[in-house]
């Protein structure tokens, strides 16, 4: 295996936030682009040849002839099978691999998308509308509800006899992390809940959360409820100039 050499291009959210840990996890070397959302830096022609969706995160391996790598499961799969050769954060046997890529997908597929669009609803949207805040925190709250049943009898999302800690649960503890960002209190569910708060003190993890700015905007939330969001001008922005290239 060659010397990683790692560029992660990325900004401080919640799929941001679970490559860096993951990378952190490893131990390897990396090195980090801080991507500005504000200034529509994801949508330079230098970040879309990582990705040509124009989203963080995106990761470069330049001890492989700079192969770029965008989506965060996507980035996941590849980091585990060219640097977690040992297995400490996936799996070797083929049933409990397969159940990590499903719990992966729960995550890209799932709370990732409907979290999102709670987090809009709840803080970005430019009128409030109550079906689409309850709409989106309803069904993560169901997706909650899905995890909190499978965490009843385990201590980690995948593995045999209770668990191992892997990349299913670093992909889902960032975005329910961020509960509180769509007005969703997690002592609802309380087994999700206490494994949150257990991976939040990994050391790993927590470095990780601070990648790049230094700054963690749910620490900042949890000092301050009324804390500046530091997105809402780009989402805002980006809703205006959609409506505007449509015409409306």
């Amino acid at each position: 295996m060659s010397t990683p050499n790692i560029e992660l291009l990325t900004s401080a959210t919640p799929n941001g936030q679970k490559i860096s840990i993951f990378l952190e996890e490893l131990g390897i070397p990396y090195k980090t682009t801080s991507i500005d959302l504000g200034k529509d830096e994801q949508k330079s022609s230098s970040f879309l040849k990582s990705n040509p969706n124009g989203r963080i995160p995106a990761i470069i391996d330049h001890s492989r002839d700079s192969f770029p790598v965008f989506e965060s499961g996507a980035i996941f799969l590849y980091l585990a099978e060219h640097y977690d050769q040992d297995f400490k954060f996936s799996f070797n046997d083929a049933d409990e691999k397969s159940e990590m890529i499903q719990w992966l997908f729960f995550q890209n597929a799932g709370v990732g998308p409907m979290q999102g669009q709670a987090n809009h609803f709840v803080r970005y949207a430019p009128e409030t509308i109550e079906y689409g805040i309850k709409r989106y925190q309803n069904e993560t709250k169901r997706l909650y509800s899905v995890l909190e049943a499978r965490l009843q009898d385990r201590n980690y999302l995948v593995g045999k006899k209770g668990g191992k800690y892997s990349v299913a649960d670093i992909s889902t503890f960032t975005w329910v992390r961020w509960a509180p960002w769509a007005g969703i209190n997690l002592v609802e569910f309380p087994k999700l809940k206490g494994w949150s708060e257990g991976i939040e003190k990994r050391e790993a993890v927590q470095k990780g959360l601070h990648v790049p700015t230094g700054e963690d905007q749910v620490e900042r939330l949890r000092r301050d409820p009324d804390v500046d969001d530091p997105f809402k001008k780009w989402v805002q922005k980006g809703q205006v100039e959609v409506a505007d290239k449509h015409g409306k």
